[in-house]
């Protein structure tokens, strides 16, 4: 089975050696999309501006590659401040429709560029 790496320009691109996503067979994976806006390289400081980017940046690769949100699985949010697990409920909740992908929800010592979230998924086609 052949993998499919998938970009977008809405969507900042790959800080180091990974692919932003992968496309295998019926299924995506997503790496983990933090707050950086692809068209100024900007992140927000408030952390409800820095979900909805980081949920914009991961909706851009999954409808690059052909998917939508509903096709979403498995979601892992990481989070700097577990203190912000209420402000990205809220954010992930106007994302996702029922039914809800699974999800993690882990607190991290530190994300890249300084970030307070970051978000990865995988998502299958039927």
């Amino acid at each position: 089975m052949s993998k499919e790496v998938i970009s977008s320009a809405n969507a900042p691109k790959a800080i180091g050696p990974y692919s932003s996503a992968i496309k295998v067979g019926n299924m995506l994976f997503v790496s983990g999309q933090i707050p950086v806006d692809p068209a100024t390289g900007d992140m927000p400081a408030d952390i409800t501006a820095q979900a909805k980017q980081s949920f914009s940046n991961l909706k851009a690769l999954v409808e690059e590659a052909g998917y939508s949100l509903a096709d979403v699985v498995k979601t892992t949010v990481f989070l700097a401040d577990i203190a912000d697990f209420t402000a990205v409920n809220e954010v992930y909740a106007t994302y996702f429709e029922t039914p809800f992908p699974t999800r993690s929800c882990v607190a991290v010592k530190d994300l890249p560029k300084g970030a307070r979230i970051e978000v990865e998924c995988i998502c299958v086609k039927a």
